[in-house]
């Protein structure tokens, strides 16, 4: 282990961790220690981290030892240990255990208190409602009532339907035919196959039921954020998603974002995230809706997202920002992104045949003949043969992807 005044040890590894150590390597060349249960494709094969595969790591009754092990091995003088999940469960188990880690990691994240009341949909829009913010109309379905609560709405189809926490532990490792991050309904026929299909599963978690807002993928809205140990937002990236994905099990993720600037927005959110004390990463989706002309959250993840490296894109550094204030207690005033670039994480073609509007599609290509294009996982310093065959697998199978599943929502 190389000797640097800090250490970042990253909780997972799928593209938002594999974005976090590009974020370190660019900034510091520093080599981050990653601890997962097993690797994903988005960190396979790179050179960038050093590794530690911990079995079931994921798990409550295994992570708090484990973590504190590892911590207590790499503990030094003059070093201080940075701790960045890159999951919901990883962080709702940090947020838990936080305690159990006194004095060995150097940034704080959210207390438990806090994370429990925003960490299902349900309860974010209670805070919503608190602190005067606007959502979807919302029917919150218990496990008893799943097939009975279509009748009950007080809006109509189209409906999108989602798990409470799509990312929590239990859902993630539920198995029923259908099974998606995301539901759209046209009628309900549709939405009681599903939840019959869901009931023969172990899945006992609560289903959010909402009004679709009009709009496709391009009005959707995603802002980054990190928050100092005081509470005060330093860093902010706005996002306008101009595709999302399409597969079953990545269904609603964003594909591409091009980072944009809305001071209003900032202002608003930065208010919120500091009124009620939110320490640490924060990602939070929102969806503009044309009939009122105001944002709708959905909700708010703990961490970064795997599409965050869209912040980078805008010229900014979510680790940079980290360090700053846990590493070296700079307090800096809060920095916005105002540069737009484009985040991608499919093909150029997937984003020509799929992207519909004309003027995002004429901005994109100019983005391309800039060269103003990121991609997370094509690094040029972290590329050998091995990495460069798995990650083209997966980047190009995009393509088929959205032959396969796309379709219109709108």
């Amino acid at each position: 282990m190389e000797k640097y005044d800090f250490l970042p040890i990253i909780l997972g590894s799928d593209e938002n961790a594999y974005g976090n150590v590009r974020l370190f390597h660019e900034a510091y060349g520093i080599r981050p220690l990653l601890l997962c249960s097993r690797l994903l494709i988005p960190t396979m094969h790179s050179k960038l981290f050093d590794l530690i595969q911990i079995d079931h790591f994921d798990r409550e009754d295994i992570f708090p030892n484990a973590l504190l092990s590892i911590l207590e091995k790499y503990t030094a003088p003059n070093r201080k240990l940075l701790v960045i999940s890159c999951s919901d469960y990883y962080a709702g188990l940090l947020s838990r255990h936080y305690s159990h880690f006194k004095g060995l990691i150097a940034n704080h994240c959210i207390s438990e208190a806090l994370l429990n009341t925003l960490d299902t949909k349900d309860k974010f829009y209670q805070l919503c409602e608190k602190h005067g913010l606007d959502y979807p109309k919302t029917y919150v379905c218990t496990p008893e009532e799943r097939e009975e609560a279509i009748h009950k709405l007080e809006f109509q189809f189209p409906i999108i339907v989602k798990p409470e926490n799509s990312n929590a532990y239990a859902y993630l490792h539920c198995q029923f035919e259908g099974k998606k991050k995301v539901f759209f309904f046209q009628n309900k026929e549709e939405y009681l196959t599903m939840v019959r299909s869901m009931n023969k599963s172990d899945y006992l978690g609560k289903l959010i039921i909402q009004e679709f807002i009009p709009g496709g993928d391009d009005s959707m809205r995603v802002i980054n954020s990190y928050s100092d140990d005081n509470g005060k937002v330093k860093m902010m990236c706005l996002g306008q998603p101009v595709l999302e994905e399409y597969a079953p099990k990545t269904l609603g993720n964003y594909a591409a974002i091009i980072s944009r600037s809305d001071k209003a927005i900032y202002e608003k959110i930065k208010v919120f995230l500091e009124e009620i004390g939110y320490v640490g990463f924060s990602n939070i989706d929102m969806k503009y809706d044309s009939r009122t002309g105001k944002y709708m959250l959905f909700e708010i993840n703990p961490r970064l997202g795997r599409s965050s490296f869209f912040v980078r894109a805008a010229g900014l550094n979510m680790m940079q920002a980290l360090v700053d204030n846990a590493v070296y207690n700079k307090d800096m005033d809060c920095v916005y992104s105002s540069q737009s670039a484009l985040w991608t994480n499919v093909p150029r073609l997937v984003l020509q045949k799929y992207v519909a509007d004309p003027q995002l599609s004429a901005e994109i290509a100019a983005m391309y003949r800039e060269k103003k294009v990121y991609k997370t996982l094509w690094y040029s310093k972290d590329m050998n043969l091995k990495r460069i065959a798995r990650v083209s697998r997966y980047y190009f199978g995009h393509i088929k992807n959205y032959q396969c599943y796309f379709f219109k929502r709108v």
